[in-house]
């Protein structure tokens, strides 16, 4: 099978929407200064995509903006509104949806069972089959394995999980942390199509991942983050020719 790029056609980028905007962002664990006056910001349509390697911050990050950790300074914009003291459960309702490290499924519920958690704020029965049934036509091996226990499926099943558990409440935007983390190959590849097509459907993705060749074809723009700060950010394209990134992350 051959390997499938993920090229993106330049965009101007000062015509799309500015959907998340976070400031001079600070989080510390005790002493430790995980993140160290972070700036960034994502369109709405877009992908982006966030590398750097164990420890830069990048899951702090993401834990950050869902609500799960507190930042002890600057700040957090979803859609213009002020989301930096809000609980997960209200960032979850204002249309942010987090797919984490390890994909964390309820090993002990089935697959549809997982997916019905995802959707626990959803009052319409219908609409809630029809994101089950979206996630079944995403991830046509999920409707196969419904009545099965999550814990038995294979790791990239696993992670099909989670991502179909996060679409269930209709994210604007979808946070996905190390997808491809543990992954063969041909399952990461075909994990990256999927988030794609996801993207394509209409919903803006920010991702952190390890993989940063894979990651930065797949984005429209990218950062990079060392030691709880951003060092660049640029179109994905630039980052991928650009020395010190293919040096540091793509094995150049």
């Amino acid at each position: 099978m051959s390997r499938r790029k993920y090229k993106r056609e330049p965009r101007d980028l000062s015509r799309l929407c500015m959907l998340l905007n976070i400031e001079n962002l600070h989080v510390s664990y005790g002493a430790i200064k995980a993140l160290q006056g972070v700036t960034l910001h994502v369109n709405a349509g877009e992908i982006v995509s966030l590398i750097g390697s164990n420890g830069a911050g990048k899951t702090t990050l993401l834990r950050t903006i869902s609500g799960l950790l507190h930042a002890t300074q600057g700040s957090v914009l979803f859609e213009d509104d002020d989301i930096f003291d809000e609980a997960p459960h209200e960032i979850v309702r204002r249309g942010i949806s987090h797919c984490p490290e390890g994909r964390q499924v309820f090993a002990n519920l089935t697959v549809e069972e997982n997916l019905h958690l995802g959707g626990y704020q959803q009052k319409s029965k219908a609409l809630l089959q029809a994101d089950i049934d979206r996630a079944y036509t995403l991830f046509p091996v999920l409707g196969e394995r419904r009545a099965q226990k999550s814990g038995t499926l294979s790791g990239g099943e696993q992670q099909m999980l989670a991502i179909g558990r996060a679409l269930m409440q209709r994210p604007k935007l979808l946070l996905l942390d190390e997808p491809s983390l543990g992954l063969a190959p041909l399952i990461v590849r075909k994990i990256f199509q999927i988030i794609r097509e996801i993207n394509e459907q209409g919903t803006t993705v920010f991702l952190v991942e390890q993989n940063a060749k894979q990651a930065l074809n797949l984005a429209h723009r990218g950062y990079v983050m060392q030691t709880g700060r951003v060092i660049k950010s640029d179109d994905a394209k630039k980052l991928l020719e650009d020395p010190d990134v293919q040096k540091a992350y793509l094995g150049g």
